[in-house]
C-alpha cells in the first residue's frame, strides 16, 4: 500500500513490508521503488521492516522540486527514516548510492549501515580509450548521454535493455513498461536528464566520513564502467579503514538486485550478520 509523506519541498511516496528492524531501500534515476520488489520481500522475510521509497521526481512521488541532487535525496531519504522511527540500514542503487553515503556522513545517528548498489558515488571520467576498445562500456556511455542530452524515453529503455545483460529477469518487462509510463508524464524526463547530469561530487566529498558499516554491490557486467570491481573498490578505498567491503555479483549488469535478487539478499543478509544488525 502506498503512503506519503509530505516534507518542506514536496511530496515522497513509499510503501512499507514486515516487521523488525528497518532497512530503507532507495532506487536510482529513471526507475521506481517497483524495482526492489523480489529484494525487499526477501528481505522482509528476513525479519525485516522494509520501506522502499520512490525518489523525488519518480514514481508516485511528487515532482516541481527545486533540485536533484545526490544532497537532496539524502535529505528525503533521512526525512522518511524519522518518520518511520530509525535508525535504518540504508540500501541505495546507483544515483542514490551516492545518497545513502551522504545521509550516513551526515546523520550517523539515523543511519546504521548502507548498502550501495552499483554506486555513482565518486567523480566519474569518461574512459575515452575504453569507448575505443570496450563495446559494453561505449553502448552504455552513448546511451546514457544521448538520454541525458535528448531526454529520450526511447534511449533509457534501449540503455536498460543494455544494463540487463544476459536473460530478462522475470517481470522485466512488466516493471520496464511501469518505468516508461511514469517518465512519459510531464517533467518525468527533465528530472531524469538534471539528476544525470548532477554530478556525484557531493557524495565523493562524504566517503571518508561515515563511520558505519558499508557493503558494495557490483554487477560484473555493468556498462557504466569499464571495470566494475575497481570502480568499487575505489569506493571502499576511499572509506575509513575497515568500514567498506566489496561484493561482486556474477554475470549481472546495473540492477544485480532485479536480476540476482537471491544472491544479493544473500550478501546483504550476511552482511548485516557479521555487523551485528541481524
Amino acid at each position: 500500500m502506498t503512503e506519503f509523506l509530505e516534507t518542506d519541498g514536496g511530496r515522497l511516496a513509499y510503501e512499507v513490508t514486515g516487521a523488525g528492524p528497518l532497512i530503507v531501500l532507495a532506487h536510482g534515476m529513471g526507475d521506481n521503488r517497483g524495482a526492489f520488489r523480489e529484494l525487499g520481500a526477501l528481505l522482509a522475510a528476513a525479519g525485516y521492516r522494509v520501506a522502499a521509497v520512490d525518489q523525488r521526481g519518480h514514481g508516485e512521488s511528487g515532482t516541481g522540486w527545486a533540485s536533484y541532487t545526490r544532497t537532496d535525496a539524502a535529505a528525503d531519504l533521512l526525512a522518511v527514516i524519522r518518520h518511520l522511527g530509525g535508525p535504518a540500514v540504508l540500501v541505495g542503487h546507483s544515483f542514490a548510492g551516492g545518497a545513502a553515503t551522504v545521509a550516513a556522513a551526515e546523520e550517523p545517528a539515523l543511519v546504521s549501515a548502507v548498502v550501495e548498489i552499483s554506486p555513482f558515488t565518486r567523480a566519474q571520467k569518461i574512459a575515452f580509450g575504453a569507448l575505443l576498445s570496450d563495446a559494453r562500456y561505449r553502448k552504455g556511455m552513448s546511451l546514457l548521454l544521448g538520454t541525458g542530452l535528448l531526454r529520450s524515453v526511447g534511449l533509457w529503455k534501449r540503455y536498460l535493455d543494455h544494463a540487463y545483460p544476459g536473460a530478462r529477469p522475470e517481470g522485466y518487462a512488466a516493471h520496464v513498461a511501469a518505468v516508461e509510463a511514469d517518465l512519459r508524464r510531464p517533467g518525468r524526463m527533465a528530472v531524469v536528464s538534471r539528476m544525470g547530469t548532477s554530478a556525484p561530487t557531493d557524495a565523493g566529498a562524504r566517503l571518508g566520513d561515515i563511520r558505519c558499516p558499508a557493503l558494495i554491490v557490483e554487477g560484473t557486467l555493468d556498462p557504466d564502467w569499464t571495470d566494475p570491481a575497481a570502480e568499487g573498490e575505489g569506493i571502499v578505498a576511499s572509506m575509513p579503514a575497515g568500514l567498506g567491503r566489496l561484493v561482486m555479483i556474477d554475470g549481472t549488469g546495473h540492477y544485480p538486485h532485479v536480476q540476482a535478487p537471491a544472491e544479493v539478499a544473500d550478501a546483504v543478509l550476511t552482511f548485516l550478520k557479521e555487523t551485528s544488525h541481524a
